[in-house]
């Protein structure tokens, strides 16, 4: 290869790498990348103990606007909400589309007051966005948004964390959308499937035994 092709070769390896790990249509993580973020994030919760909250976020009757304005204003109005995201967060955050109207945050080091600050601030600024549409109409939408923080010093799953958000996010769709709804960590019970990560991941490990970490980092039960 000539010294002068390489950056060319580079540069089609490079857009390669963004189509496998971006949302095409938003330019966000997609959900291959959102769950390998996540589960890298579980891994650092576990080993350091830090806050982290997972956001999921859902446009609230995004089937009506889909029927009223056409698929082409959907994908409009998606791309405006994920624009509205991406300003609420910090750079370190990961910001995905996980689902046709679904997305997704992982706020890392995320104390309790903050993350309900971001996603309160996620909320009204959707609400607030008006959204020009092809053909001239100005529209507002609003969106549902549940939390979850990872359980700290425990090994947890993408599946378990991913659950714990979405419970939040059915109750705030049940409470009457347009709202958050968190849970906090000293509410969060570690689960059965969580402990047995933890025990699990300790019998591969040179760390002490489970009995003497959690004596260490005693659980919060509600």
């Amino acid at each position: 290869m000539q010294a002068g092709e390489w950056p060319w070769v580079q540069a089609v390896v490079d857009g390669l790498c963004d189509l496998s790990s971006r949302d095409s249509l938003t330019g966000l993580a997609n959900r291959r990348q959102f769950e390998a973020s996540l589960a890298r994030e579980i891994d650092r919760v576990a080993r350091l103990g830090e806050p982290s909250l997972l956001l999921v976020a859902d446009i609230d009757h995004f089937k009506v606007i889909n029927d009223t304005y056409g698929h082409v204003s959907g994908d409009v109005v998606i791309r405006a909400v994920a624009e509205c995201l991406q300003e609420c967060v910090r750079p370190m955050d990961l910001v995905a589309r996980v689902g046709g109207e679904e997305f997704a945050i992982i706020l890392p080091n995320c104390p309790p007051a903050f993350g309900q600050t971001v996603a309160e601030r996620i909320r009204q600024r959707i609400a607030q966005r008006q959204i020009p549409l092809l053909g001239g109409a100005l529209i507002s939408v609003t969106a549902s948004i549940g939390g979850a923080f990872a359980p700290q010093w425990v090994r947890s799953s993408v599946i378990l964390w991913t659950e714990r958000a979405d419970q939040q996010l059915y109750r705030a769709k049940e409470e009457g959308r347009n709202r958050t709804c968190l849970d906090t960590p000293p509410l969060t019970v570690v689960s059965a499937e969580e402990k047995s990560f933890l025990f699990n991941s300790l019998a591969q490990s040179d760390t002490p035994s489970a009995s003497e970490m959690l004596e260490e980092h005693p659980k919060t039960t509600s």
